[in-house]
């Protein structure tokens, strides 16, 4: 990374973990989150031969932005917000709905295999750097222009005591029915519930996946509890804040999604049930 943004960075930059399943891409300069990364693939995957027809459809997983969404419904195909964990997509993939799938956790792939693949997406954005002739950093830009930017960022709060967390998020659902309406942080909650799925494909139902809160304006955060070993649970809260304007593209995202991480705290009660004042991870 120190590279990347140095003076004398190359065009591109990816790493894959060690398995090769997930991936990060960086430009010039240009760190692509993962969210990024995806609806990106999905609005110039057709400059790869094997997409060159087009997609059925794409999938993500719910705490993962909805900027693929909006490509999607440019495109005129299916978007499936899904629980986390892989399966979920696989059955979309092999049922033909979908053709490529990500998730926050910088895991993408796509129907050559039901499973995430790091070095295929490696492989395609260099193909579309090749067929479009564009920089990471112009690409990027050219699409939040034509479909706005999802800023986005995921706090985590690590090692409380699994009683504390359970309290933060058993407190949350039980006030979801009385948060639409409500201003918080300077924030109207426009939308509030306990993220369930029935699989299109299987017609399985998967309940008490994540509590997600929206507000007016197109932002939203997501509470999720990871883990719960002997180092005490995780507390994952993942915020998002859509801006269309041409002159808000370019701005800090942690400027931007202050005021949602203030209505998160506020609304869960973080503070008061665990002590934490702030989060022990920013990703």
């Amino acid at each position: 990374m120190d590279l990347m943004m140095g003076p004398e960075a190359p065009d591109f930059g990816a790493t894959s973990d060690g398995d090769g399943d997930r991936n990060m891409i960086v430009g010039r300069g240009c760190y692509v989150t993962p969210s990024d990364r995806l609806a990106l693939l999905a609005a110039q995957a057709h400059l790869a031969p094997a997409y060159a027809k087009g997609l059925r459809g794409v999938a993500r997983s719910m705490p993962t932005s909805a900027a693929v969404d909006r490509v999607a419904a440019s495109l005129g195909i299916p978007a499936y917000e899904t629980p986390t964990g892989w399966r979920f997509f696989g059955n979309l993939l092999d049922a033909g709905r979908a053709t490529i799938c990500g998730e926050e956790s910088a895991g993408t792939g796509s129907d050559h295999v039901r499973e995430k693949d790091g070095l295929w997406a490696v492989l395609l954005w260099l193909n579309i750097l090749a067929a479009s002739g564009k920089s990471v950093d112009e690409l990027m830009r050219d699409h939040w222009a034509r479909y706005g930017r999802n800023y986005y960022s995921r706090h985590d709060y690590e090692g409380i005591a699994k009683g504390d967390a359970d309290a933060v998020i058993e407190n949350l659902r039980a006030a979801l029915p009385t948060l639409v309406g409500r201003t918080v942080a300077g924030l109207t909650v426009s939308s509030a519930d306990d993220f369930g799925y029935e699989d299109p494909v299987d017609g399985s139902i998967s309940t008490g996946q994540g509590l997600r809160i929206g507000f007016d304006g197109g932002q939203r955060v997501v509470f999720r509890i990871s883990g719960t070993g002997t180092d005490g649970a995780k507390i994952r809260i993942y915020l998002e804040a859509l801006r269309t304007d041409p002159d808000h593209l370019a701005l800090d995202p942690a400027d931007v999604l202050k005021p949602v991480a203030q209505a998160a705290r506020e609304l869960s009660r973080l503070t008061a049930l665990t002590g934490r004042t702030s989060p022990d991870v920013i990703t």
